[in-house]
């Protein structure tokens, strides 16, 4: 018989890439040092990230707009130079563990994807929006073993691929935005999708990684919207019931989880119940799957007094007042304990830390505490 285990789970959009570090016009010249120096600096923003995730001690945290240089070696010096270091009090941690995988943001594509007439391979037209290859990259941190060889990515499968894809039309026309030659090659995920398995003692933990494209920065093509939802709907797949042959890894291994797995989602999915910017539904695939505890939400108390006139805001995880960030367990073999959004009111301790996107970030680390059995 196992026994239960209880653990704490996290996400965070640290926001540790070019844009917080350099100016605008410096982003696709200079942007892929950005990080590096940021670190070598000791950059306080830096510095902050890490204290807040000190403060919450999750044992899995898993980090958007994380940058992918794997030259730099930059997950093991936030590791070693910041989180095995005391920030302002705070106990240091250890993750001996992680895993980190690039991404398509900055990745060149040779075509005109946001047809204005130029193929710059950066920008609108890499295969994810990213001013310099690996940009809002994505890594995972545990304090538990990390079967890298069970564990399956799916940065290259293809929008196409995916049943009933909602593949943009040109406004008012019958014409596709991505021609057929783009459409054979578009990737469905604008970073990663990863499912990062987990050896939580006796049991495997599926940690199911992704970052949704926002669903805006486009026209009236809602080029951005269709893939967020469809993004999004790859994790409802994945965890289906009915049949997912058509799901393929980048390992070449095919289908997605096994029944009775636990697993966590777990990211910033760019997705509100309260955004019209979303294809309508895009989050509720998620929150009402069978598969997924969605009822279950983690609020703050700093939320709430940021947008007193909404009902919703305590659930909130960005500054720009919506709920983007999601750690949803499986309904199997996970019971929750508990959770929360780091977000403190502004007369409590460490509100400073997250008053502007410049003091951390414009999101806020989601966490719940989790038992598995």
């Amino acid at each position: 018989m196992k026994k239960p285990v209880t653990l704490r789970v996290a996400s965070f959009n640290v926001s540790m890439d070019a844009s917080n570090y350099l100016a605008a016009e410096k982003w696709q010249t200079e942007g892929a040092q950005a990080l590096p120096q940021a670190l070598a600096d000791q950059h306080p923003q830096i510095r902050a990230i890490a204290e807040i995730i000190q403060h919450v001690r999750p044992d899995i945290i898993v980090l958007n707009e994380f940058d992918y240089l794997p030259d730099a070696q930059v997950l093991e010096t936030f590791q070693q130079a910041f989180l095995s270091v005391s920030q302002n009090g705070e106990a240091p941690i250890d993750y001996p563990y992680h895993f980190i995988a690039p991404v398509n943001t900055g990745r060149a594509s040779p075509y005109d994807l946001n047809r204005d007439g130029k193929a710059q391979g950066v920008g609108d037209d890499a295969w994810g929006y990213g001013n310099y290859e690996g940009q809002y990259g994505m890594a995972v941190l545990s304090r538990y073993p990390i079967d890298k060889q069970a564990t399956r990515t799916f940065q290259h499968f293809r929008w196409q691929d995916l049943p009933g894809a909602l593949r943009p039309l040109v406004p008012g026309t019958h014409e596709f935005w991505y021609n057929d030659d783009i459409w054979n090659e578009m990737p469905l995920s604008s970073k990663s999708h990863w499912d990062v398995v987990v050896k939580v003692e006796d049991y495997d933990l599926h940690v199911l990684v992704s970052h949704p494209t926002p669903p805006v920065f486009d026209g009236e093509e809602n080029r951005n919207g269709r893939r967020n939802f469809d993004e999004i709907r790859f994790w409802r797949e994945y965890i289906g019931s009915q049949p997912n042959d058509f799901i393929y890894d980048d390992q070449g291994r095919k289908g997605g989880l096994a029944e009775q797995s636990r697993f966590v989602i777990a990211g910033d999915l760019n997705a509100s119940i309260e955004s019209d910017d979303n294809v309508p539904g895009a989050i509720s695939q998620l929150l009402e799957h069978p598969a997924v505890q969605g009822e279950y939400v983690p609020t703050s108390a700093g939320g709430a007094a940021h947008s007193p006139d909404n009902p919703l805001a305590a659930e909130h995880t960005a500054s720009w007042r919506k709920r983007a960030d999601y750690v949803l367990p499986s309904s199997f073999g996970i019971d929750i304990i508990d959770g929360g959004v780091f977000w403190p009111l502004p007369e409590q301790p460490k509100a400073d830390l997250v008053s502007s996107r410049g003091s951390s970030s414009d999101h806020r680390l989601v966490w719940i505490d989790i038992q598995l059995q």
